[in-house]
């Protein structure tokens, strides 16, 4: 595995005092991927160490720390690609549940899509046995929930609605799947369709209490869509998405600003140029208000923006974002991963506080988890055009 020179990346002047430099080292863990589709972490083998996983073209794949060795879990479970993963203990042994989504093929909005229940072998490192689920076409992005009751459910976004053409037609429908999963489960609606929801590219989980997910509480799902962001409780069969902003994205990620306020980033619009920050309203009695009044643009020359990811990587108390573009595989595309920051209170000020990689890194899927058990949250990425998993290790200085 490839160790990549250190990178010192310093703060603006507007966060010298408040903000450390960030500091990252690239450590290139898999050079010779497909594709790269989708990311997950969790520990797979139970040795309280967090794994990175990745759902490739044809292989499922997970790759063991510390040593990051890559072990194939599955692979040619369709005769097109994989495109998704989520992986998290669901019954408490310390070993994640694993689920997959395969057959990928965003034109065929009628005979697409596959989803499968990864069964785990004793030896974890051996192949797994794949149970194929129900499903609706174009599959594209999956979480384990937590609901009101405390079961677990996967809930499954596709990218179109059923016979939709053109982003229009049928909504798309969110799909959620107890576990576990039994011969006579079904698949039951998270969302009414009413109105229809289009190109549904991705969505975020959010614990209870606006945290990020993983507590013990029913948690919320943030939806991006061609009409904006959607919030959803998982634990409301067929609740209506509540409407958080109304222009199309194609990323979303929830934040906590550095006076205690929330904000979401987006993507804009999927696969766009713009990454935007939308901050909640803070006025009492605006609950299910519409946030897109206090839009920011922070950047607006994204080629293919397709990674977004919050988290405290400064070490502030607050969240910042890293976002990640693939660019169009053309000769003199920018690729790269960034992060941003809150120069105020509020978040109505933002600046970007570190490039992290402009060259080595076109970003299909990126994530953020501590690694090491450091307490600093790390920067994982899949490469598209340059067909790699690269861990950024946040070595910046702790307050």
């Amino acid at each position: 595995m490839k160790t990549l020179p250190l990178l010192l990346l310093s703060g603006a002047p507007l966060l010298a005092a408040e903000t450390p430099a960030l500091r990252f080292r690239a450590q290139v863990i898999d050079p010779a991927i497909q594709i790269g589709y989708g990311l997950a972490i969790a520990d797979v083998d139970g040795d309280r160490k967090a794994d990175v996983l990745l759902a490739d073209a044809k292989q499922i794949v997970w790759y063991r720390a510390p040593n990051w060795e890559k072990f194939v879990m599955a692979e040619n479970l369709t005769p097109k690609d994989n495109v998704c993963i989520a992986a998290r203990d669901l019954d408490g042994d310390g070993k994640a549940e694993v689920a997959v989504g395969a057959e990928w093929n965003p034109g065929d909005t009628v005979g697409s899509g596959a989803i499968f229940l990864l069964d785990a072998p004793a030896d974890r490192t051996q192949r797994w046995t794949p149970r194929r689920l129900p499903h609706e076409p174009t599959t594209h992005r999956m979480w384990w929930v937590r609901g009101a009751d405390r079961t677990f459910s996967l809930a499954v976004l596709p990218l179109h609605g059923r016979g939709n053409k053109n982003n229009a037609g049928a909504g798309v429908q969110l799909l959620g799947y107890e576990w576990p999963w039994r011969e006579a489960s079904r698949p039951a609606p998270m969302w009414a369709d009413l109105p229809p929801l289009h190109a549904t590219h991705n969505f975020d989980l959010v614990a209870a209490g606006g945290g990020r997910g993983g507590g013990s509480g029913e948690e919320t799902l943030l939806v991006a869509t061609k009409e904006g962001v959607r919030s959803v409780e998982a634990a409301a069969n067929r609740m209506t998405p509540i409407t958080v902003t109304t222009l199309g994205a194609g990323e979303v990620r929830r934040g906590s600003l550095p006076g205690g306020g929330r904000f979401i980033a987006t993507i804009e619009p999927m696969h766009g140029t713009d990454l935007a920050v939308y901050r909640a309203p803070a006025t009492p009695g605006t609950a299910g208000a519409d946030w897109t009044p206090s839009r920011t643009v922070l950047f607006d020359k994204l080629v293919q923006g397709h990674g977004l990811a919050t988290g405290d990587l400064a070490g502030t108390g607050s969240d910042q974002i890293v976002v990640g573009w693939r660019g169009n595989n053309r000769p003199g595309d920018s690729i790269g991963v960034a992060i941003y920051g809150a120069t105020d209170a509020s978040g109505e000020k933002w600046t970007r506080l570190a490039l992290v990689d402009d060259k080595a890194m076109a970003v299909e899927d990126l994530k953020i988890a501590d690694l090491n058990g450091d307490g600093r949250p790390d920067i994982i990425a899949a490469g598209r055009a340059t067909k790699n998993v690269i861990i950024y290790w946040n070595e910046t200085a702790k307050r």
